[in-house]
């Protein structure tokens, strides 16, 4: 890994990624999301400042554990502007972040269960899959992976054509 002498304050983009291990083009994605900024030169250069490692640290980090960049973005924008992220930072968001990721789990874990079940069926038209129609709001009336709708806009009945199965 490149050394970078402390009395150099701003980064290329090139030293960035050497130095994060992130793609130049995910520094410019991060960088179009607001996640790091950077300054430009008089040759149109980007330039970031030393702090911009710990941010891309954290994003990279936060994204691991299946955070969305948006969440990623807001909780960043509620640092003080070039303020690098602290332990206490992260401790602080990961906590927040704790049931809603605990959340997921539980969802994946719902579908993995009921994984077998859509396998052996095929289609996808079981009375209730979990996988086609999460929240089942139609399972007490109809069946199938889908509901076609009729020109009128009604639903069309259980076993009409065009149905799955």
């Amino acid at each position: 890994m490149p050394q970078i002498p402390e009395k150099i304050h701003e980064l290329t983009v090139g030293q960035l990624a050497a130095r994060s291990g992130a793609a130049v083009s995910a520094l410019h994605f991060y960088e179009s999301k607001g996640l790091i900024s950077s300054r430009r030169t008089t040759g149109n250069q980007r330039r970031y400042s030393r702090d911009a490692l710990r941010r891309v640290a954290f994003v990279r980090a936060a994204q691991r554990v299946g955070i969305p960049l948006a969440t990623i973005r807001d909780a960043l924008s509620e640092l003080p502007e070039e303020r690098t992220p602290t332990r206490e930072d992260w401790a602080r968001l990961s906590e927040a972040w704790r049931s809603e990721l605990d959340e997921r789990i539980k969802q994946l874990n719902r579908l993995r269960d009921h994984l077998t079940d859509c396998i052996s069926c095929g289609c996808l038209s079981l009375d209730t899959c979990v996988l086609s129609n999460p929240d089942d709001v139609f399972g007490d009336r109809h069946t199938g992976s889908r509901l076609l709708v009729q020109q009128s806009g009604e639903r069309r009945p259980k076993g009409a054509a065009g149905e799955c199965c």
